[in-house]
C-alpha cells in the first residue's frame, strides 16, 4: 500500500482582527480558551475535518508572564506524531528536564527518541501552535468572552460579552483553573486549599543577587537570570493572608523576609501569585460539556507537569470529539476521555502533593527526608520509573487484560513499507487510527473501516521495548488510535482485532 503523508490545508477562515470583528457563527464544536491546550484541541479537530472554533479573552496570543518553562518527552512525542516537533525542537534547549522535588532525573536511556525535555517557554509555546492553528484554518475569536450558555438534547446555545450567541453541538472548556465553563456546567471542583503561597516574577535588580536555590522556614525560594537578561524571582510568601493581583511591594516585602534585601528591585515585568491548592474536576464530561487542561486539574508547579498534562488531555479528546460529531461512533465514546484522563491527572496532582511535602519546610527532618528521596532516585530503577512518570512516557490506559502493549503508548519504530524507510510516527500524522500487519502481506481486511483507520503491511527489525516494562514480545498485528495508544494486539491475522476496531472506530460502514 502507498504511504500518502498528509499535508496542511487552509481553509481560509477569519484570523487575528478579522475574526475580531465577525459576529461568529455556529461551529460543531467551540472551544473556551487558547492556550497550549484549547489550541492543541482546535488542531487535532481540524485535523479530522470537524468544524472548530476558538474563542478567546485575549485580543493577542502574545504573553508577557512566563508561566510554564517546557516540554517532558511524551508531549514531544504527541508533536512528533504529528510531524510538528520539529517547530519546537528549533526554538528550545533539549536538556533533562524530568525532576522530582528538585532532584534531577536523566531518563537519557529511556527507549524514546525524545529521551529528554525542551526548555522552551509557554509564550513560544504558544505562539508556535497558535501559527499552526492558523496554518489548518481554524478561526480564532479574539477579544471574545464567554459569559454562559444552556444545553438541550441536540446542542448548545453559548452566549458572548457582547449578548451575542452562537450555537454548537460540544463545548470544551480549556478556560483555565478559573474556568466559567466548569462552573456554569455545574461540575465540582473538589481538593485541597493551599498551605503555600509563592510570587514569581521577571525583574531587574540594581544590585547582584544571590542566585540558586535555597531552604529556610518559610518555604523554598530561587533566583536566576532569564534570557532577556533579567531575574526569575520565586519567592515563599510568609502568609497566605495576601490574595489577588500582586504588587511590587508584596514581591519587596518576601524577598526581604528571606534574604535581607530586596536587591533594588524595580521595573518588573511581570509578577504573579500562585499557591500549591490542589483541585480536579469530578467528571471531564457533563452531557455536552466538556473540560480539559487547567479547567480540569489545577495543582502547584514543580515538577513541570500542568501544561504537559493539558496537551495530553486535547489529544486524547481530540479523535475521540471529532468521531461523536461526525457521526461514526456512538456518543458513550466520549466516556472514554473521562475513564482516561482522571485518573492520568488525579496521579499528577498526587506526585505534585508529595513534591511539595518534601519542599515545605527547610527543617532538619524535611532535609533528611529529601536527601533519602534523592539517594533512592539516584538507584537506576527508581529513576527510571519516575523519571518516565515525570515525562509522562509509562501513561498507561486500562483497556483490559491482555499484551503488555495494550493501553500504553506505541513505539516509534524504524519500518520498512512499501520499501520505504519511514519512522513509525509519520503513519499518524493525519490524527488517523493505524493497524500495522507485520504478517503476512495484505493479510489483514477490515474493508467496513477503511475510510476510518489505514491498513499498512510492514516490517521492522526493531526490538519492541517499553519504559519501566522492558523488552516485549513482537504481536504480529497492532492497532494504534489516533493518539498514538495502543488499542487492540493480534496474532498474524484480523482475529481478534475486529473487536477493538469496533470499540474504537464505531460499526463498520455497512452496518451503519
Amino acid at each position: 500500500m502507498p504511504v500518502l503523508l498528509p499535508t496542511s490545508r487552509s481553509r481560509r477562515r477569519p484570523q487575528g482582527a478579522d475574526a475580531r470583528n465577525q459576529m461568529p457563527p455556529d461551529h460543531a464544536v467551540v472551544i473556551a480558551g487558547g492556550g497550549p491546550t484549547g489550541l492543541m484541541l482546535a488542531a487535532e479537530l481540524s485535523l479530522a475535518d470537524v468544524d472548530v472554533a476558538v474563542v478567546e479573552r485575549r485580543a493577542e496570543q502574545a504573553l508577557v508572564e512566563t508561566r510554564a518553562g517546557g516540554l517532558h518527552a511524551r508531549t514531544i512525542e504527541l508533536l512528533d506524531q504529528r510531524g510538528v516537533a520539529d517547530r519546537f525542537l528549533r526554538e528550545g534547549q533539549r536538556v533533562q528536564l524530568a525532576g522530582f522535588a528538585w532532584t534531577r532525573l536523566d531518563i537519557s536511556d529511556l527507549p524514546t527518541r525524545h529521551a529528554y525535555g525542551l526548555a522552551l517557554r509557554q509564550n513560544h509555546i504558544e505562539r508556535i501552535l497558535a501559527d499552526w492553528v492558523e496554518e489548518l484554518g481554524v478561526p480564532i475569536y479574539r477579544n471574545v468572552e464567554l459569559t454562559g450558555f444552556a444545553q438541550d438534547e441536540t446542542g448548545i446555545d453559548v452566549t458572548l460579552a457582547g449578548g451575542e450567541t452562537l450555537r454548537t453541538d460540544y463545548l470544551v472548556g480549556c478556560d483555565g483553573g478559573r474556568s466559567l465553563v466548569r462552573k456554569a456546567a455545574g461540575i465540582d471542583f473538589a481538593g485541597t486549599s493551599p498551605t503555600l503561597s509563592n510570587l514569581m516574577a521577571e525583574v531587574e535588580m540594581r544590585e547582584a543577587p544571590e542566585f540558586g536555590l535555597r531552604h529556610d522556614a518559610l518555604g523554598f525560594h530561587g533566583l536566576s537570570k532569564t534570557e532577556s537578561g533579567r531575574v526569575l524571582v520565586v519567592v515563599t510568601e510568609a502568609t497566605l493572608a495576601r490574595t489577588g493581583e500582586p504588587s511590587l511591594r508584596d514581591l519587596s516585602d518576601a524577598l526581604v523576609a528571606v534574604y535581607g534585601a530586596d536587591f533594588g528591585l524595580q521595573n518588573p515585568a511581570w509578577i504573579s501569585r500562585f499557591t500549591d491548592a490542589a483541585r480536579q474536576a469530578v467528571t471531564y464530561r457533563k452531557g455536552r460539556v466538556l473540560l480539559a487542561g487547567d479547567a480540569a486539574h489545577i495543582h502547584h508547579s514543580v515538577g513541570g507537569q500542568g501544561l504537559n498534562l493539558g496537551v495530553q488531555d486535547a489529544v486524547n479528546l481530540g479523535w475521540k470529539l471529532a468521531q461523536v460529531v461526525k457521526g461514526v461512533s456512538p456518543d458513550s465514546l466520549l466516556d472514554s476521555y473521562h475513564a482516561e484522563r482522571h485518573p492520568v491527572g488525579a496521579r499528577v496532582l498526587r506526585n505534585t502533593m508529595a513534591q511539595i511535602a518534601l519542599l515545605r519546610r527547610g527543617d532538619d527532618g524535611l532535609k533528611a527526608a529529601r536527601d533519602t528521596v534523592a539517594e533512592l532516585l539516584g538507584m537506576d530503577e527508581p529513576r527510571k520509573r519516575f523519571g518516565a512518570m515525570m515525562s509522562g512516557l509509562d501513561i498507561h490506559y486500562d483497556l483490559g487484560e491482555g499484551h503488555a502493549l495494550l493501553g500504553r503508548r506505541m513505539p516509534d519504530l524504524d519500518l520498512t513499507v512499501e520499501g520505504q524507510k519511514l519512522k513509525l510516527f509519520t503513519l499518524l500524522h493525519g490524527a488517523r487510527g493505524v493497524l500495522l500487519n507485520f504478517g503476512k502481506r495484505g493479510g489483514i481486511d477490515i474493508g467496513p473501516w477503511k475510510n476510518r483507520i489505514d491498513v499498512v503491511d510492514a516490517r521492522t527489525d526493531c526490538v519492541w521495548e517499553l519504559p519501566v516494562i522492558g523488552q516485549v514480545a513482537a504481536p504480529g498485528a497492532v492497532l494504534v488510535r489516533p493518539d498514538g495508544h495502543v488499542a487492540g494486539v493480534g496474532a498474524e491475522s484480523q482475529h481478534g482485532l475486529e473487536e477493538a476496531v469496533r470499540r474504537w472506530f464505531g460499526p463498520g460502514a455497512a452496518a451503519a
